[in-house]
């Protein structure tokens, strides 16, 4: 089955980002909503799917669509971290396919930064995490740094390498009016930063903020009459390969290699043809492991890649000019902005950080401890 060009995706918003204290959850994913819609010029009576994900509520779907006044004739709660929001959007396109939707809303909202909540951080060790809870591994960051030290143990990779990532996104973001973090930072800023689970350090990991998202998918007899031009859904692949860190069969090789290797295929395109990239950056670790999965260097030389500002603004290889995770939000899932920066970006929208070359679009997002991970192809006409 293929999704080439099922959907395409009419509207993106986010709510307000940050440290907002005075909103629900309810009351961000109903702005982004609002605004998405707006941005599509699609009316909400219009919505007939419902993709959403978090760590708020029992029954967040049904919590979410009574308040927004939905009744969708096809919903999706799929929730494998961070990379959920790009699992739905390859589901609204199959759904779409299948003759089950037409207009559908992907939401995410989360004020964890106001709350000072991190559930994650708090697994369940009646479960499979009894299995590792008594060895008092950090969760998520332990897990990260395991990769990172074995990447560093096996192929020489240095931390410098790893900061050139948070420099680079700090560039980007210092762009981004929208970011939460733009003052200046350097690789001796990072190196300098606390040691939080060696051998990554605070600057390392990414950011505790509030923050909503929207996005809005439509298909494609709707995108034709869209008032602004659709941006295309041409590829898209999942995988998901553990959920404990020490079922990982490999901790350098992300399940971004399978979910990658699918979304190229169905695209029928190469890593070369990708203009603008935005790849989850929850810790910079990250950034290098899911570089080598899709293709676009070599096991252990994704370091060397990113080194001398070459993912940074000026450079030749666009990435994650929001922000990321690293710099602009991360309400606790932060897959669902790859999708808005990723459309701004094909749009023309993004002001000074604006990517000259933007035909093309790839979104990869990892989820939980490197257990996840969607791919996604994009292109605008």
């Amino acid at each position: 089955m293929t999704l080439y060009r099922k959907a395409a995706i009419a509207g993106v918003a986010e709510s307000r980002l940050g440290i907002v204290p005075d909103e629900t959850v309810l009351m961000m994913q109903a702005q982004a909503a609002r605004d998405a819609l707006a941005d599509a010029g699609i009316d909400k009576r219009q919505v007939d799917g419902l993709f959403c994900a978090g760590r708020w509520g029992r029954t967040h779907q049904l919590e979410i669509a009574e308040y927004l006044g939905i009744d969708p004739h096809y919903s999706d709660g799929t929730l494998v971290g961070g990379s959920s929001f790009l699992y739905h959007l390859g589901h609204a396109a199959a759904a779409m396919n299948a003759g089950l939707c037409k207009v559908a809303l992907i939401l995410y909202g989360s004020i964890q930064r106001s709350r000072r909540e991190r559930t994650l951080a708090m697994p369940d060790h009646r479960l499979s995490f009894q299995y590792e809870g008594p060895y008092g591994i950090p969760y998520p960051v332990g897990p990260y740094a395991l990769a990172a030290a074995r990447h560093m143990y096996q192929y020489g990779t240095t931390r410098e390498q790893l900061a050139e990532v948070a420099v680079a996104a700090r560039k980007w973001a210092m762009l981004n009016p929208k970011a939460f973090k733009r003052e200046p930072l350097t690789i001796d800023d990072v190196l300098a930063s606390e040691p939080v689970a060696d051998p990554l350090h605070r600057l390392d990991c990414c950011l505790i903020t509030d923050g909503g998202g929207a996005v809005v998918v439509v298909a494609p007899e709707i995108a034709r009459d869209l008032k602004k031009k659709p941006v295309w859904l041409l590829g898209h692949g999942e995988a998901q390969s553990h959920m404990l860190i020490s079922q990982m069969k490999d901790l350098t090789v992300s399940p971004a290699k399978a979910a990658g290797k699918r979304a190229f295929e169905m695209a029928a395109m190469t890593p070369s043809e990708i203009d603008v990239t935005q790849i989850y950056d929850s810790f910079t670790i990250t950034v290098l492991l899911t570089l080598e999965a899709l293709g676009y260097c070599k096991p252990g030389e994704s370091g060397a890649f990113v080194s001398n500002g070459r993912i940074a603004p000026g450079g030749d290889f666009a990435l994650n000019t929001s922000g990321g995770g690293l710099s602009y939000c991360h309400p606790g899932m932060f897959g669902i902005f790859l999708i808005i920066e990723a459309v701004r970006q094909l749009r023309g929208e993004c002001g000074d950080r604006q990517v000259a070359k933007n035909r093309t679009a790839l979104i990869s997002g990892t989820g939980a401890i490197l257990s996840s991970n969607a791919t996604c192809i994009l292109a605008r006409d």
